[in-house]
């Protein structure tokens, strides 16, 4: 018996101690939105440990749909959020003082039922095509650009656009009530799942348009006046964890209930997906940025890019 109270005394202290030095880290806020693949690294982070391992906390504080999580850290009701690199971009040249942490290289494509007779992009003449945000949404631009650049088709001129929140669009291209979709890489993953094709990547697009597919498009947004120590902890747990879900086929036991897969295909994808975009290097290729920049300036003009004409010193953290 005394022995058993030993133990459990023990157990006690050392959880006493754990939270005495969790109190005693600064503190990430981080928003994200709740159905957001993010969540998968976040919660491989906090499972096990890497925040604290690093040391901070992370608080992860969920988000609605819209530009809630724009809202709330431009507000500095957050530090971090994640966002594309062009976002980051316009808003650093507009004078917002924000750096960008490479999160994921992940991109979509366009995707066919394979029983629709369309087998390239002439076959899209005439059809809907369901497109996941608006008319300036970054694969549309850049899959307009190729079709432009190898097939001469102007895109948005031979076809339907229909445009819609990210669900929607997955469930209008299951029931037909769209010919083609385009959607943010999860929804491809799991339209893919379902039997769709793809009949172009985005990333194969961008490279016939000379830009590096090794890009991070998407990364963690910080604020400019965060402790770069602490930035770089925040870049380190990312690193792990990713390393963790990449090597590790038992950790994607912990972010499954999140993923919310409808079957073994539906998670398979989802989790190749992921892989698929853990940027390979920790270095980043500004000239390739600055490149992706310009041509989206060319495409989107200053409603996409604002002044980022050119891209903005000292927006990148390294690990």
């Amino acid at each position: 018996m005394f022995g058993f109270k030993k133990a459990a005394l023990g157990a006690m202290l050392a959880c006493v101690a754990q939270i005495s030095v969790a109190a005693d880290l600064p503190v990430i806020r981080l928003g994200a939105l709740s159905f957001g693949t993010v969540n998968w690294e976040l919660d491989t982070i906090k499972h096990n440990g890497l925040d604290e391992a690093n040391g901070f906390v992370l608080e992860v504080v969920p988000m609605g749909g819209g530009n809630a999580s724009d809202i709330a850290f431009l507000g500095g009701e957050v530090d971090a959020m994640v966002s594309d690199v062009v976002w980051a971009a316009r808003q650093r040249a507009e004078g917002r003082d924000l750096k960008f942490i490479p999160y994921s290289t992940a991109v979509g494509g366009i995707m066919v039922k394979p029983d629709s007779g369309i087998s390239d992009l002439a076959g899209l003449e005439g059809k809907k095509i369901g497109i996941a945000g608006g008319p300036l949404d970054k694969s549309w631009l850049i899959l307009q650009a190729y079709a432009e650049k190898t097939a001469g088709l102007d895109l948005e001129a031979i076809t339907k656009q229909e445009f819609g929140a990210p669900p929607l669009m997955f469930k209008s291209a299951l029931t037909g009530e769209i010919d083609a979709v385009i959607n943010f890489w999860h929804f491809q993953a799991k339209a893919k799942a379902a039997g769709l094709v793809e009949i172009i990547s985005v990333q194969d697009a961008a490279e016939a348009l000379g830009l590096s597919a090794t890009t991070p498009l998407l990364g963690y947004i910080v604020s400019g006046d965060m402790d770069a120590k602490l930035a770089q902890a925040l870049y380190r747990a990312s690193r792990a964890a990713k390393d963790i879900l990449r090597d590790d086929a038992s950790a994607w036991d912990v972010v499954r209930p999140r993923m919310k897969p409808e079957n073994d295909a539906q998670f398979d994808a989802l989790k190749a997906g992921f892989i698929a975009g853990i940027p390979q290097s920790t270095e980043i290729d500004t000239d390739a940025v600055e490149q992706m920049l310009g041509l989206m300036g060319e495409l989107g003009g200053e409603d996409l890019v604002g002044k980022a004409t050119t891209l903005p010193a000292g927006l990148f953290i390294g690990s």
